[in-house]
């Protein structure tokens, strides 16, 4: 993962926001559940898809079902574009112009390759599962040949990748600051509810720690 900016990952529109070093983007990319694809379909249509991703080192893995169309079209090395996005809290501003949200974002841009090495794509299901929950992929049932076959993996390297940070307090135009309305930040945090159990769970089984405890890796 390359930490200089590409003429693609440069961020222009508020240059001081960019931040190009690698831990800052693997983290965000960790901590995200979901991520949305954008590329160029055969006939020239834009198209926005959301599938879980993972990391590994520095390249991102993408899952689909084999029969999807998009990830189908993909696989041979189409040219594509992949963005998470973290809020982090709503910004309230004095004036309507000035609101906004306090955010963590990645944008990467590269070519997909399906993953078809045996080896490579069991530690892409072990990956993708434990992206969401850490720990779940030592208790679930490994994949069988049946639904490796049903499955397409496909990866990304991270070589060319960037985030943009958004934090602080609002900034008002000077007279705005007599205004008689409030301001500040709403802390916005992904919190889990209670588990709701499977009525078909076999007697006994206890609800692991990794859901109860369950929360989202955060940088320190």
């Amino acid at each position: 993962m390359s930490e200089a900016p590409t003429d693609r990952t440069r961020v222009r529109r508020l240059p001081e926001r960019g931040v190009y070093d690698r831990a800052t983007v693997a983290a965000i990319l960790d901590e995200a559940l979901i991520c949305h694809m954008g590329y160029v379909d055969t006939e020239g249509r834009p198209r926005v898809i959301p599938t879980i991703h993972a990391r590994i080192g520095d390249v991102l893995y993408l899952h689909g079902s084999r029969a999807s169309q998009t990830l189908r079209a993909l696989r041979g090395g189409a040219e594509v574009s992949v963005a998470v996005t973290l809020i982090d809290g709503i910004r309230f501003a004095r004036s309507m112009f000035e609101h906004s949200m306090n955010y963590r974002s990645v944008v990467i841009y590269g070519t997909v390759e399906e993953v078809t090495d045996a080896a490579e794509l069991g530690d892409v299901f072990r990956a993708i599962t434990d992206h969401v929950t850490a720990g779940r992929a030592d208790d679930a049932r490994p994949p069988t040949d049946d639904e490796l076959r049903q499955t397409l993996f496909v990866r990304i390297s991270l070589e060319e990748a960037s985030a943009k940070i958004s934090t602080g307090q609002p900034t008002d135009a000077e007279d705005d600051y007599l205004l008689d309305v409030w301001a500040g930040i709403l802390p916005l945090h992904t919190v889990p509810g209670e588990p709701i159990v499977d009525p078909l769970l076999k007697p006994g089984v206890r609800v692991p720690e990794y859901v109860t405890d369950w929360r989202r890796p955060r940088p320190d």
